[in-house]
């Protein structure tokens, strides 16, 4: 197994340098089938099992047990089952006829399956999130949908919000102008979701065909870029984007219905 720093180095040199797999699978002295699985991993992923685990003494159980974990969450800490004691139920209740330590072992799975995990979120200075939203604005007594273009500067908490009349190719450049305008700088990475006006292709992975719009943008100002992990739950920063358009839109339908009845 090839170690993290090789990980790091070919996929700078392929992400961040631009250079192409072909020259950097012949450098490195790699297959490219090599070169493209290492981009598509920050680490190396190790085993990766295909199928789960086949459990066939307690297959025909498992639902049971999820049901009475999932009942658990509502009760107090004191009086939620063990494994011990779902065990016993199973024997007593369902006529179960296998061990222990299988019952303990997927008790034990499934609790750490549930869990909430929290990973601590650091933005270095300079650093930017983009995105887009919608909100219904009343506008001298006319009720219409307004386009949100959000960015956000996580580690300073500053922000900038401007409303158009659509999401657009041309909404989204000037947005970006107006925003570097407001910062007095251009943050020197942005993070995206995966709108179409900047990505015209997800090649799997970081990698992503941009738009000739995107990139002119890009190449002009000379931010870098990071898009999220399509089909993926929604990400703090999304989060965060929505918090600050839904602040800006409640000034905003206060602004705008004052105007109209003014």
């Amino acid at each position: 197994m090839f170690r993290v720093e090789i990980y790091g180095r070919v996929r700078r040199a392929v992400l961040v340098e631009g250079r192409s797999q072909r020259a950097v699978a012949r450098e490195f002295g790699l297959a490219r089938i090599t070169v493209q699985k290492m981009l598509r991993y920050a680490v190396p992923p190790g085993y990766q099992r295909q199928q789960a685990v086949k459990r066939p003494k307690l297959g025909p159980w498992v639902g049971v047990i999820d049901a009475i974990l999932e009942e658990d969450k509502s009760t107090p800490p004191k009086q939620r089952h063990t494994a011990k004691r779902i065990f016993e139920r199973l024997r007593e209740e369902r006529d179960f006829t296998g061990g222990y330590t299988i019952v303990k072992d997927y008790v034990h799975t499934a609790k750490l399956r549930s869990r909430e995990m929290f990973v601590p979120l650091r933005h270095a200075p300079g650093e930017a999130q983009a995105d887009f939203g919608e909100a219904w604005v009343v506008m001298a007594g006319v009720k219409l949908k307004a386009h949100f273009l959000a960015m956000d500067l996580p580690h300073s908490d500053d922000c900038f919000v401007i409303a158009f009349p659509a999401e657009t190719t041309e909404a989204f450049l000037d947005g970006h102008v107006r925003a570097f305008d407001y910062f007095g700088a251009v943050p020197t990475r942005i993070l995206y979701d995966n709108t179409k006006i900047a990505v015209a292709r997800i090649l799997g992975g970081e990698e992503r065909v941009k738009t000739r719009a995107f990139s002119e943008l890009q190449s002009h100002y000379l931010f870098a870029d990071k898009f999220g992990r399509p089909a993926k739950a929604t990400t703090r920063a999304r989060w965060k984007a929505w918090s600050v358009m839904r602040g800006v839109t409640s000034w905003f339908l206060f602004r705008t219905s004052t105007a109209g009845m003014s």
